[in-house]
């Protein structure tokens, strides 16, 4: 939830990094530098791409939960009537439009409090098995899901909705710890590999959500396509797992983690007691950073996908596929995820602004885009009157607002971990995440609130 990109500004940095960290002093009591070997190769791209694919399964049961509204939509029905929306009903019911923002909450808390047990964890459980042991659960939790898709779940619908909730809170028990973990371990990494990570994070929106349209082209059902898509799903989740097993087993990959072991071993016993301390260091550097990846994401999140799944076509129930079927997953799925990852590209490429007040107000203009989609053309709906009533306003305001998001992301991710020091990077990515999903927490709580104004 691989891909090659030019990326030059940011790798010419790199190798810029690269050169000046060839030779490294580590002052220890006889005061004789000790010099780091050669840089392994990344034979093929594997890490590379292997971090790509592990960033696309961090959010996968997130993004392939939100992205399956039509399977949703006919699973919480008036079963009386027998109408979903992706046939002819004139509006969703109240367990529909909510849905999805309880999906946000069942998320996005077990999620935010999984990230800050998994930084004291960090130490504690081995490197492998942080990974490892949450892609397994995963992949089971996942498949249960796709159980539950062939059974008739009609006469015990509220029963449904508390099975997939509880779901997909032990989803974001392990997920969290899996994503904090990989972003750590990707922090020790040049940054063409945090790029990959979020990369393939940002790439996992829109591979949900062109599985989801491909699922929906083929299925004569919403159960047959929701089957399709859940089955994708579970293999991508295979592929990453063997992917992993492979990677941890390359002299590339070992050649970092190993490094940053042995380097903070050879630390005086003043250093270790200093680093026993980082978080509160670490925090001082990069708080500011922290402010904003909150702030976007809570906007976002306040807005994606609770609110904006609501937003309709101005032809549905009109009888288009188009406007009744391929609206929600193509506009608000596919393209604010394609621009979310455009967002990303670009901001690795031109990597500016640099200066934290000019990323703050940047990020502080982005809470105008809560009353402009307010304003789309969301259903259903009691107080406030449409004023963005055709498709292209929402396509717009849609595409900006996701644009904005990856840009602010990357750009933070890109940035956070240069005004660290080598061995503090892991620990100020993992803050980083932390902040993230606070941002996300709370703007799924307001995304309620937000639908009951409407």
């Amino acid at each position: 939830m691989a891909y090659s990109v030019n990326t030059t500004p940011l790798l010419y940095s790199t190798q810029l990094d690269s050169d000046e960290e060839d030779i490294v002093e580590i002052n220890g009591r006889d005061n004789k530098p000790l010099l780091k070997t050669q840089e392994p190769r990344d034979k093929f791209y594997g890490a590379y791409l292997t971090f790509y694919l592990l960033g696309i399964v961090s959010l996968l049961p997130w993004n392939f939960f939100i992205t399956a509204d039509d399977y949703w939509m006919y699973k919480f029905r008036n079963v009386s009537s027998n109408v979903s929306i992706r046939e002819d009903a004139p509006s969703r019911n109240t367990l529909q439009a909510e849905f999805t923002s309880y999906l946000n909450l069942a998320s996005c808390y077990p999620n935010l409090i999984m990230l800050i047990f998994s930084t004291v964890i960090i130490e504690k459980v081995s490197l492998y098995k942080r990974v490892l042991i949450p892609l397994v659960i995963t992949l089971f939790l996942m498949m249960l899901t796709l159980v539950f898709v062939n059974l008739n779940t009609d006469k015990w619908q509220e029963l449904f909705l508390w099975l997939t909730l509880f779901i997909t809170l032990l989803l974001n028990i392990v997920t969290p710890i899996f994503g904090g973990s990989v972003t750590g371990i990707v922090g020790k990494f040049s940054p063409t590999y945090i790029t990959a990570v979020v990369g393939g994070q940002s790439l996992g929106g829109i591979f949900a959500a062109l599985t989801q349209i491909a699922a929906l082209a083929i299925g004569a059902s919403s159960t047959h396509s929701a089957l399709v898509y859940f089955i994708i799903g579970n293999l991508t989740i295979v592929l990453a797992i063997v992917s992993f097993v492979y990677l941890a087993k390359s002299a590339f990959f070992n050649f970092y983690v190993r490094d940053q072991h042995v380097v903070s071993n050879i630390q005086s016993t003043e250093s270790i007691q200093l680093q026993a301390v980082s978080y509160k260091l670490v925090f001082k550097k990069i708080w500011a950073y922290c402010v904003c990846v909150f702030i976007t994401f809570f906007i976002t999140i306040s807005l994606f996908p609770g609110v904006m799944v609501l937003i309709e076509s101005e032809g549905k129930g009109q009888g288009s596929r188009w406007s009744d079927t391929y609206f929600v997953p193509t506009i608000t799925y596919l393209l604010f995820n394609f621009g979310d990852y455009i967002g990303r590209l670009v901001a690795c490429k031109v990597i500016k602004p640099k200066s934290i007040t000019l990323i703050t107000i940047f990020t502080l203009t982005r809470i105008i885009f809560i009353p402009l989609i307010l304003l789309c053309n969301c259903h259903p709906r009691h107080h406030l009157a449409v004023v963005f009533d055709k498709d292209y306003y929402y396509v717009i305001i849609c595409f900006i607002f996701a644009f904005t998001n990856g840009y602010l992301m990357n750009l933070t991710s890109i940035l956070t971990p240069r005004i660290v020091d080598h061995h503090e990077k892991e620990i100020a990515s993992l803050i980083t995440v932390v902040f993230v999903a606070s941002g996300a927490a709370v703007g799924s709580s307001i995304s309620l609130f937000i639908i009951r104004l409407l």
